[in-house]
């Protein structure tokens, strides 16, 4: 039997459907989706399994123009993944077309072209009339040679197998990467610590879910089989801790219980979450902080 294993980047704009594609192929949730942009910050790895291949989904950051050293290690981080893949993917929204942020990706992926599989995803294919899909496809790849090109719904699964299946037969020879029941190589911590933030920005609709970040401070194992996880949560100011707490503490009950519930679902087993908020004004300029996105502190420098 001949195995194959390799990494698939998944680039795009934010918000283009890389982590709702992530977790479509993997068939778990391992990447936090909301409906806000920019919520990837590190560059989560989702296994999946296509007959003899394991496929490694790299969902980067949406690559965006920076403005702060947390959007310019983002952006780093995800053009990062697409240099270390074997097959790349550019995800572009059927509905928003070709805008200036889609324009500016086709121009880095020429310069990272060469010896490389790149291929087309449009995503949201149910939102458009299907010859303003065409002329897209052929827009796009009149811009850019494309190996393939794949019309998806990420959210409904339409054209997902198809896409999978390719990619199973040109990730490259070899053998697997991960053990086979393995769905995503972040450390749990990190993986329990997003939940909680995908709960907060989804709760909380102002900007201030880009001026917080969340941090798993301890994993204790009991001896019941339960888990009791400890984190907190880092504003920048007292007046964001306010709104994060909620009246009467509302709103952070909320959130400890959705994200509870879900890392119940998660592991299987029963967990006791504690949250914290902790105002740290500088926390954008702590190299720890990024440490513990899984980002690297030196990208975000100008």
């Amino acid at each position: 039997m001949t195995t194959r294993a390799g990494f698939v980047a998944l680039i795009g704009e934010p918000n283009a459907g890389k982590s709702t594609l992530t977790n479509q192929m993997v068939g778990a949730k391992v990447s936090i989706v909301t409906h806000k942009v920019q919520t990837t910050r590190a560059r989560i790895r989702g296994v999946a399994l296509q007959g003899d291949s394991q496929i490694v989904f790299v969902d980067t950051p949406g690559i965006f123009g920076p403005r702060r050293r947390l959007d310019r290690a983002m952006v780093a981080a995800a053009w990062g993944g697409a240099a270390d893949a074997d097959v790349i993917v550019l995800m572009v929204e059927a509905h928003r077309g070709i805008t200036k942020g889609v324009e500016a990706i086709l121009d880095g992926l020429s310069d990272i072209a060469e010896g490389r599989k790149i291929a087309l995803a449009i995503n949201k294919i149910d939102r458009v009339k299907s010859e303003v899909l065409l002329a897209l496809s052929k827009e796009l790849n009149d811009r850019f040679s494309f190996m393939e090109t794949f019309m998806i719904s990420a959210e409904k699964g339409h054209g997902c197998e198809h896409l999978k299946t390719w990619l199973a037969g040109e990730v490259p020879e070899g053998p697997w990467l991960y053990p086979e029941d393995q769905i995503a190589d972040l450390p749990m911590r990190m993986i329990a610590a997003e939940i909680t933030r995908e709960k907060l920005t989804l709760r909380l609709h102002q900007e201030l879910p880009y001026q917080m970040t969340v941090e798993t401070e301890s994993w204790e194992e009991r001896k019941d089989g339960t888990a009791r996880i400890d984190q907190i949560i880092y504003v920048m100011r007292d007046g964001h801790k306010g709104i994060v707490l909620g009246n009467k503490g509302e709103t952070i009950k909320a959130v400890s219980k959705a994200a509870r519930e879900e890392l119940d679902e998660f592991l299987g087993r029963r967990v006791h979450l504690f949250l914290q908020v902790k105002v740290r004004p500088n926390w954008l300029e702590e190299k720890d902080r990024y440490s513990e996105m899984g980002l690297n502190f030196k990208d975000g420098n100008t």
